[in-house]
């Protein structure tokens, strides 16, 4: 989202957005910012994933736990739109709003299509989209659009690529056809009319 971790002097004065510090070994501090409070830290002696925050909580997306498979499974029957199905973080964590908008994009399926009514193999291939999606994100630093930076204070460059996100009335880089807005789970969707499905 908008916070950051960041590995800083242990003397360095904390800032109006600084939540946690632990000083390290080496003397230095990893400083938890967060300006909109959506992260956490949680404290805990025994196995993390036995935590009741996290134990169902769904697979990684760029683990070799989740893919088409996992997608279909829990999709059989749903009529959920698939991009709030692929954002609720019990099927799986880390889809955001706008990573969810760009996967489904190039991927092809229209973000208020039924999860259960999407093939498996379109799910598969949604599912290796999403993977493909964050691993150019997070070599590019990630999407900043307003005050994002990542731990070193550099902004991200994904959203120089972003196909649909924030681009209501722009034509489609695959057909030019103007791209649509809508909200869906009370979250801005954009989609290609013509090249979703």
């Amino acid at each position: 989202m908008s916070g950051n971790l960041r590995i800083i002097r242990a003397d360095t004065p904390p800032g109006k957005h600084d939540h946690l510090d632990l000083i390290l070994a080496d003397g230095n501090c990893l400083r938890l910012q967060d300006p909109r409070r959506f992260g956490a830290a949680l404290w805990t002696q025994g196995n993390p994933d036995n935590h009741p925050l996290l134990q169902t909580l769904g697979p990684e997306p760029l683990s070799d736990a989740f893919n088409g498979a996992h997608l279909h499974r829990l999709a059989q029957g749903r009529r959920v739109a698939i991009k709030t199905f692929i954002m609720n973080n019990h099927h799986v964590v880390g889809i955001g709003n706008i990573y969810a908008n760009e996967a489904l994009f190039h991927s092809g399926i229209r973000p208020t299509r039924a999860a259960g009514r999407i093939s498996r193999k379109r799910l598969d291939q949604l599912a290796s989209t999403i993977k493909t999606v964050l691993q150019t994100a997070i070599q590019q630093g990630g999407t900043t659009l307003r005050d994002f930076v990542d731990s070193d204070g550099k902004p991200g460059y994904f959203s120089q690529q972003l196909a649909v996100y924030g681009r209501s009335g722009e034509p489609c880089p695959n057909c030019n056809t103007p791209v649509q807005r809508l909200t869906s789970s009370q979250r801005g969707t954009f989609f290609c009319p013509r090249c979703q499905r």
